[in-house]
């Protein structure tokens, strides 16, 4: 297959070269497209205010651009870069975990939501912090094995498979499990100081704390050890929650679409 591979740490990082390595010694051809500098926690974010330059930089694995933009940024303009369509998307792997309510947050997971949106199937793989070689080889090389199945297997549009494994060595970790996305939100805070003009100044907290995972869900599971997988969907809407919605009455044929 031919694989388009990109991330939100940035093209360096460790994580994209990992992944990017046992894809290439699997027999697949690749194009790295990955921001030129870290992109952690910009969610969907699209340029739109200036041009965007895809810096030609050296892979031993194939073509390989640094782009100034976002990780969205990176997977639309990879499809401009390669001389052929790609089979399959590759996010990550990222150096933090990507589940629960972070996947709001995570560039990767958008990058992998773009590339769903575009028909492009397509995986985002993370790993907790502090994993070693070894250990990223490992989720890369499960990664690789849903790769194959999902190609026979394709998933709907919009929808995108969500990777994440704990910081453990192979023989540690307790199994794969599917999971469903824990509800438990972030509860860091900032520390407030005022620059030498008076003005306030925030940093957000270093560490800060989480609310209480579900069971069974991505977040619980993952800090018990277990490796996790989860089948993350498109849009949806919760109208028929307010069917007593008070609308603005239009008289009959007129307004109607």
């Amino acid at each position: 297959m031919h694989l388009l591979i990109t991330n939100d740490d940035g093209y360096m990082a460790e994580g994209i070269q990992t992944v990017a390595r046992v894809a290439y010694q699997q027999g697949h051809t690749l194009l790295i497209s990955a921001p030129l500098m870290e992109q952690s926690a910009t969610s969907h974010r699209l340029t739109l205010s200036h041009p965007l330059t895809a810096h030609p930089v050296p892979s031993p694995y194939g073509e390989a651009y640094a782009v100034d933009g976002s990780p969205v940024d990176c997977m639309r303009v990879a499809r401009y870069l390669s001389e052929k369509p790609f089979d399959f998307c590759l996010s990550g792997i990222n150096n933090g975990e990507n589940v629960g309510t972070g996947i709001y947050y995570s560039g990767t997971a958008a990058a992998a939501r773009e590339a769903a949106m575009n028909y492009l199937p397509s995986i985002a793989v993370s790993i907790e912090s502090g994993a070693t070689e070894e250990m990223r080889e490992n989720v890369a090389m499960e990664t690789m094995r849903v790769m194959e199945y999902l190609r026979a297997n394709p998933m709907p549009r919009m929808t995108f498979c969500n990777i994440n494994s704990p910081a453990l060595p192979r023989e540690s970790i307790r199994g794969i499990r599917m999971a469903g996305i824990s509800h438990a939100f972030f509860t860091d805070g900032y520390i407030k100081r005022t620059n030498p003009r008076t003005n306030p100044y925030f940093w957000m907290e270093v560490g800060g704390g989480q609310e209480e995972a579900e069971e069974g869900s991505d977040l619980y599971l993952l800090k018990r050890g277990y490796m996790t997988m989860t089948f993350v969907g498109g849009l949806i809407d919760r109208n028929a929650e307010y069917p007593d919605l008070p609308l603005h009455h239009q008289e009959q044929g007129k307004g109607d679409l």
